[in-house]
């Protein structure tokens, strides 16, 4: 199954793949387990698996929750060897970290051994001391990304590219091969700013914010759609999806409490802080089944889950949920 093939009006999933888990890496951080998992989520019947993008943390940030991660591409080539249909989703890929042309190299070589499944999730990153360590400039980095969503469109459909960038200069750059998927790979963005919800209309083929509740979620699905079609696009080209924390239990109380403890880990502040701004549920099953609905209502066509805790147990509770969504 190609992009193409998707009937983009049905809700499809999106599962986080567990390999931030360096405390367990032999069950969570070798090619068998990668693979292993991305076999359950297709049997389950996700659309698709995500990883994350963190190249060189700082010890203060791991200190206060923050998490490792394999290389985004490298990881999910191991998913896709597994798989047949099942899409490989960064989430999110930071493209200012690296040269542009190396990013669409990456991207693209992945697209091609993968027949296509590609979806790349970007984002500008947060994390200062990292941008440090990589030798980029933090405040650079939504210029950066600019530049380097516009560089690989370019560069995947074009011959003899020559551009000028901040930090590069190409005469006549011609890459081989080309994307499997033609055009390349749909790129998603999130953000609920106006600023990013903005940028989304005009330029990503895909929206994932991670808040907020579904009402308002709606609301900016309306504006980004706006600002397409003022940008001379159609509405519907921009997907609509949103990143969503969940933890399914029917002892309700239990189901906080791993919630709570789920992102003080992550992040290492309050957990009431972080779901003033972040969409998350904790509770029984059909309670988490109406919540979901709320977003596929408003118009969500790809569910982006992760899932706070207990991955395993999770991924037959979240294939039942599936089967109550509207």
């Amino acid at each position: 199954m190609r992009w193409g093939d998707i009937t983009l009006t049905a809700v499809r999933w999106s599962l986080a793949l567990p390999t931030d888990r360096v405390d367990r890496p032999e069950e969570f951080l070798t090619g068998r387990a990668i693979a292993e998992a991305a076999r359950a989520a297709e049997d389950a019947g996700f659309g698709a698996v995500y990883v994350t993008d963190h190249p060189a943390p700082d010890q203060r940030w791991l200190e206060g929750g923050g998490h490792h991660a394999l290389e985004p591409t490298v990881a999910l080539s191991f998913a896709a060897a597994a798989t047949q249909h099942l899409h490989l989703h960064t989430n999110v890929y930071v493209a200012a970290y690296r040269n542009p042309f190396l990013a669409a190299k990456a991207i693209a070589s992945l697209d091609v051994l993968a027949g296509g499944r590609v979806i790349l999730g970007v984002a500008a990153g947060y994390l200062r001391p990292e941008f440090g360590a990589l030798g980029v400039d933090f405040d650079e980095r939504n210029a950066l990304l600019d530049e380097a969503i516009d560089l690989m469109r370019r560069v995947w459909t074009e011959d003899e590219v020559a551009a000028e960038g901040r930090h590069f200069r190409a005469r006549a750059v011609t890459m081989r091969p080309r994307p499997d998927r033609p055009g390349g790979p749909p790129i998603w963005a999130g953000g609920s700013v106006p600023g990013a919800l903005e940028r989304a209309g005009k330029h990503f083929d895909g929206w994932f914010p991670n808040g907020p509740e579904a009402a308002v979620w709606g609301q900016h699905l309306k504006q980004v759609r706006e600002h397409a079609q003022a940008a001379g696009r159609k509405p519907e080209d921009v997907l609509a999806a949103a990143y969503l924390t969940l933890n399914v239990d029917d002892n309700a109380t239990r189901a906080e409490e791993r919630m709570n403890k789920f992102l003080e880990s992550y992040y290492g502040r309050r957990p009431d802080v972080i779901r003033k701004h972040q969409a998350c549920f904790a509770g029984p099953a059909a309670s988490a089944a109406e919540w979901l609905n709320g977003y596929v209502e408003q118009g969500c066509q790809y569910i982006v889950l992760r899932i706070a805790g207990e991955h395993e147990r999770h991924l037959d509770a979240v294939a039942r949920l599936r089967e109550q969504l509207k």
